[in-house]
C-alpha cells in the first residue's frame, strides 16, 4: 500500500529547466521521509541552501528527478518494479558518496 501512495506522489511532470520551475507536488517530501537512502541522495543533490534538510521546493525538485530516473518506459507512471529498480540504481550509484 505504501508503494502506491509513493507512486501517487510522483505524478507530476519530470523536472524542467530552473527558469520553468513551478511547485508541482508540495507533499513530495513524504517520498524521502519514508526511505533514508533516498533522503540522503536527495539532500546530497537537491539541498540547494546546504542546510542539511530538504525544503518543500527542494523535495519537489528531487521527486521530479527521481521520477525521471524511475519511469523507465516513459509512460508518465512509476510502477512498483520501476520504483524498486530506481531505488536500487540510486543506492548503487550515489549511496557511497
Amino acid at each position: 500500500m505504501k508503494v502506491f501512495f509513493i507512486l501517487a506522489l510522483l505524478a507530476g511532470p519530470a523536472a524542467g529547466p530552473p527558469s520553468d520551475y513551478r511547485l508541482v507536488n508540495p507533499r513530495a517530501i513524504e517520498l524521502f521521509e519514508q526511505d533514508e537512502r533516498l533522503m540522503r541522495w536527495a539532500v546530497d543533490f537537491f539541498d540547494l541552501d546546504r542546510d542539511g534538510r530538504l525544503s518543500i521546493r527542494e523535495a519537489d525538485l528531487a521527486a521530479r528527478q527521481f521520477k525521471h530516473i524511475a519511469d523507465g518506459d516513459r509512460d508518465g507512471r512509476v510502477t512498483p518494479a520501476e520504483y524498486r529498480a530506481a531505488v536500487a540504481f540510486i543506492v548503487a550509484r550515489w549511496a557511497g558518496r
